[in-house]
Parts: structure tokens; C-alpha cells; sequence
């Protein structure tokens, strides 16, 4: 029989709608419309101005012909034209795929290909390397430059008009698509993984506007906060927070380089509220010369991933006015999905104990479902002693839909119902996991995930070098850094700088390894590199 909580209560407009971050933009130019939304040099927005460009923005993407889960590819730094981009894509049911700044040429194109982008924004700052992609790639997007007047340096005109030219043919009114779906595509983030292969993490409006809203709760965001743009957007679409900040009706505060005078001036003059970023960020304001920093009397909060900071860095942080939050999450997870919280009562911790608490990743944000320490083939939880070693696993409303293309990852991905993330790690008995390892010899620098195949691939190639093992090695300023332990082959030569030559000529800068070691790498009887005994070694290296 029929329950009568099923009788007559159908699902219609009136009581559900697709969830999308987009209404977040609509909300705040409603209610806050004059509140400024962005800052940028000496450029300043309100909400107002934020949502007619945004959809301007919408308006001529379609009058271009992007029609629904089109990809639209953008090439840019942390601008008020990417936060743009973030609502207008999507506005016109298309999918934003934002670009990593730091790819070389033909990453890129890859990319491009596999995205098949109808659509290329690009900041004339990268012309160069995006003209060669360009060359390299199958398809042929429309190019809007963009020319930002806070870059002072050269680069060229690649498509037929530039990006305030083409939004201005746009409607201000245009009545923006919400999604037909809430499962619908919002989003395309691609991620290297192990195998040097770029896989296409796809997000959904669900799971972008639930994560937006769990960055408020576990970020501690109040009404009107000024965020800092520290984190790169093209990365999980910096966090989510470019739809985070909307919620609350904060304030934009962009910065198209991360340099540590340009952070101190900005918390001073603009009072900056929140920031997020990588170690390499608190590297950076900590060791910053005295000219360059600036007084404020505010407590500034700082959420940071990757490894847990040192308890010196989080000392300094404190001494200087920031509050730091840890937390975790993959590309994978649209970013952070699990948060550090801390206890006031653990404030009255001895400093070795409090540094131990502090060392751990963490529990579910509010809006993850689950996390896990499972046995990777039984599937069977690990005892939570913090002891007992297992896979961290998630389920939830903020895990991707899936690899663009790529059945195979998407189904090994979540086997048994879980996504495996591939870290190994520990749970407590307070229900706090803690990572040990990454399965994946993932290396992650500057928050930048590097994989070792890919500049393993690169050293192999050279023709003195017989065996090579790529591992982590700790770094106060980057977080890690990538250290080669090399073999050559008898009879043949090379130096270091003659490798480290040849890794720039055929990687991306911020992969090239920072040491090489000349050295017999140890393997197993059935010759498998044994890169734990090695990680050991790059541990201890000066």
C-alpha cells in the first residue's frame, strides 16, 4: 500500500528547483546592490555592476553561439573577468573550464581537444604560450583577449576582438538559463593524476552550490567579508569561493600575483577578512623583509591545505594576526571537504600534544556525507586507533560527477561506493582522519599536484640516463619539491644542470625537480622501484 507520504505530494516548481551558486550572485545585487563586490588596483564594483556583466557575459556567449554544456575555456589570473566567468558561463548552460596559468603548450592543447572548447578567454599575459597551443590543437575556438590595465607587461592580440568589446554587445537583462538539472555540468577542472594523463574532473551545480555554502560554515564567514584572491580560481575553481563569496555578499579583492607586499597592503587598506592558499603563502608573509609588511588590527583567517604547517609557522601566523584553519580535500572532492576543527578546550593542550592535534586533516565538512578509513579490497573499516592503515574515502553531494571521457577512471574511482582518494591514512577515535601517505606518489608543490611519472618520463628520455625514481622532498617555502635519484648508464655522463636543463626544455617550470641525486636506486627482486626507502632519503637531504 501507497504511504500517504507518497500520495499527493509530487514534486513541481512551487516547492523544488535545481540547485545552481547562480542564484547566490542574483540574491546579493538584489538585496546588497551597492555593496562593493570587487576591487581590483583601483577599480571597484558593485554587486549591481557584477551581475548586469556577468550577464552581458551570458548574453553574448549565446549570441556567439554556445549553446547548453558547451565548454568555454578560460586563461586567466585571479581578475574580475574570471569571477565573471564563473557566473556568465554557466549563466548560458554552458560549462566553464578554467585553465592552469602555469601548463606548458601542449598540456594545453590537450586540454583544449578533450574539453572540445567552442569558447577561449585568454589574458594577453599568456599569448604566447596559448598562440602555440593554438597550433598544436584540433579544435578552433573563438578567442577573446582579455587586457587587463594592472599587467604592465607585453603580449599579444590573439582572437578578432578583446573581452569588454565583446561583453558590451551583451544584454544586461538577459534572462540567465538556471540549469535544467541541478546534476547538470557546472564546471570542468583537470587534474594530472599518476600517470602524467590529464583527466577532466566534472562538476555539477549541486555540488557547487552546496560546497560554496559549506566554505561559509567551516571557513566562519559573516555577513560582507573581504576575501583576498591568494588562491589561484583555476584551480577546483578556487575552492568554490568565487560562489562562496556571494552568499554572504562579500567583497572580491583580486590580486594577479601573490607577492607578499600586495597581500599586506590589501588586508591594511581593504581589510581583508579571509584568504586561502597553499604553505607557500604563509612562507611568503612570514618571511617577508619589513618594508614590505604592513600593521593591522584585525584577525585575519587563513585556511590553508596540503601538508599541516609546522607549529613554528602556525606560531608565526598567530603572532602576526592570522588565524589558521587546515583542511583537505582533491580536485576531485571541489576542493576542501574536510576541516580541522579545533577545540577551545584543546587551546590548554601542552604545545606537543596541541601540534599533534593539529597535524590531523580532520572530519567532514557539513556538507560531505561521508569519510572513511576503508581496507581498499575488503572495503572494511579500519579500527580507528590511529594506527590501523587504510584508503581515506568519501561519499557525497560534493564528489565529482565523474572524468569527462573516461568511464574506466570514473568506475575504478568508485568502486564499492565510495570515491578513493588514493591517500592512505588513519582514523581516530574522535573521528578525525589523518594522511600517512599518498598511494599515488602525488607530489604537491606550492598546492600544486605534480606527478612523478610525468618528470620521470621527461628524465628518461635523456640519452645518459638509465633509471630515475621521482619522490617528495620536504620544503619549507613550496611544501614539497620534486627529488630525482637518478642512475646512468654505464659509460655515459651527465651533470646535474645538464639534467636540470633538460627537464625545462620538457616540463612546465614548477615540475622540474629542485634536487638531483646521483645515486644506485634500490628495487625489489621483481625490479620495482622501491621509492619508500627513497622518500626516506630526500627527507634527510639538506
Amino acid at each position: 500500500m501507497t504511504s500517504m507520504y507518497a500520495r499527493d505530494l509530487d514534486r513541481v516548481p512551487a516547492n523544488f528547483q535545481p540547485l545552481t551558486p547562480l542564484t547566490y550572485l542574483a540574491r546579493a545585487a538584489a538585496t546588497f546592490p551597492d555593496h562593493t563586490a570587487v576591487i581590483h588596483g583601483g577599480l571597484r564594483r558593485s554587486y549591481r555592476e557584477l551581475y548586469a556583466r556577468s550577464r552581458r557575459l551570458a548574453s553574448a556567449l549565446r549570441q556567439a553561439g554556445v549553446g547548453r554544456l558547451d565548454t568555454v575555456s578560460v586563461m586567466l589570473t585571479n581578475t574580475p573577468e574570471m569571477v565573471e566567468c564563473h557566473y556568465g558561463v554557466p549563466m548560458c548552460g554552458a560549462v566553464l573550464n578554467t585553465l592552469n596559468t602555469r601548463l606548458d603548450a601542449a598540456i594545453l592543447a590537450f586540454t583544449l581537444d578533450h574539453a572540445e572548447t567552442k569558447v577561449l578567454i585568454t589574458d594577453r599575459e599568456f599569448s604566447a604560450v596559448v598562440k602555440e597551443a593554438l597550433q598544436l590543437a584540433k579544435v578552433s575556438p573563438l578567442v577573446i583577449d582579455v587586457d587587463d590595465p594592472e599587467f604592465d607587461g607585453r603580449g599579444d592580440r590573439l582572437g578578432p576582438q578583446d573581452y569588454e568589446a565583446f561583453i558590451g554587445a551583451g544584454d544586461a537583462d538577459f534572462s540567465w538559463a538556471h540549469p535544467d538539472d541541478e546534476w547538470d555540468a557546472i564546471s570542468l577542472n583537470y587534474t594530472s593524476g599518476t600517470t602524467g594523463d590529464p583527466k577532466g574532473v566534472v562538476y555539477h551545480h549541486r555540488g557547487a552550490a552546496l560546497l560554496a555554502m559549506g566554505n561559509v560554515i567551516s571557513c566562519g564567514m559573516q555577513k560582507h567579508p573581504v576575501y583576498l584572491w591568494t588562491l589561484p580560481m583555476f584551480h577546483c575553481n578556487g575552492w568554490c569561493f568565487p560562489w562562496t563569496v556571494s552568499v554572504v555578499a562579500g567583497t572580491h579583492v583580486c590580486l594577479r600575483q601573490v607577492r607578499a607586499g600586495a597581500i599586506y597592503a590589501a588586508i591594511a587598506d581593504h581589510g581583508v577578512t579571509h584568504l586561502c592558499g597553499a604553505p607557500i603563502v604563509m612562507a611568503t608573509l612570514l618571511n617577508a623583509p619589513d618594508d614590505e609588511k604592513r600593521a593591522f588590527s584585525h584577525k585575519v583567517s587563513f585556511t590553508t591545505a596540503a601538508a599541516p604547517p609546522p607549529e613554528a609557522v602556525l606560531a608565526g601566523m598567530a603572532a602576526a594576526g592570522f588565524e589558521v584553519t587546515h583542511v583537505y580535500g582533491l580536485t576531485e572532492s571541489y576542493g576542501p571537504a574536510v576541516v580541522n576543527e579545533w577545540h577551545e578546550e584543546w587551546n590548554a593542550l601542552p604545545a606537543a600534544e596541541q601540534a599533534a592535534k593539529k597535524s590531523r586533516q580532520g572530519v567532514p565538512y557539513p556538507v560531505l556525507d561521508g569519510l572513511a578509513v576503508l581496507h581498499p579490497d575488503t572495503m572494511e573499516p579500519m579500527p580507528a586507533d590511529g594506527e590501523s592503515l587504510g584508503e581515506v574515502m568519501m561519499r557525497g553531494n560534493v564528489i565529482m560527477k565523474g572524468y569527462l571521457k573516461n568511464p574506466a577512471a570514473t568506475q575504478k574511482a568508485f568502486a564499492g561506493g565510495w570515491f578513493h582518494t588514493g591517500d592512505l591514512g588513519v582514523m581516530h577515535a574522535d573521528g578525525y582522519i589523518q594522511l600517512k601517505d599518498r598511494s599515488k606518489d602525488i607530489i604537491i608543490s606550492g598546492g600544486e599536484n605534480i606527478s612523478s611519472i610525468e618528470v620521470e618520463d621527461a628524465l628518461y628520455k635523456h640519452p645518459a640516463v638509465a633509471s630515475v625514481a621521482v619522490v617528495a622532498k620536504p620544503d619549507d617555502k613550496w611544501g614539497e619539491t620534486p627529488c630525482a635519484f637518478v642512475e646512468l648508464k654505464p659509460g655515459k655522463t651527465a651533470t646535474v644542470e645538464e639534467l636540470l636543463d633538460w627537464c625545462r626544455q620538457n616540463l612546465a617550470r614548477y615540475k622540474v625537480p629542485r634536487t638531483i641525486v646521483f645515486a644506485e636506486i634500490p628495487k625489489t627482486s621483481t625490479g620495482k622501484l622501491q621509492k619508500f626507502q627513497l622518500r626516506e632519503k630526500a627527507r634527510n637531504l639538506p
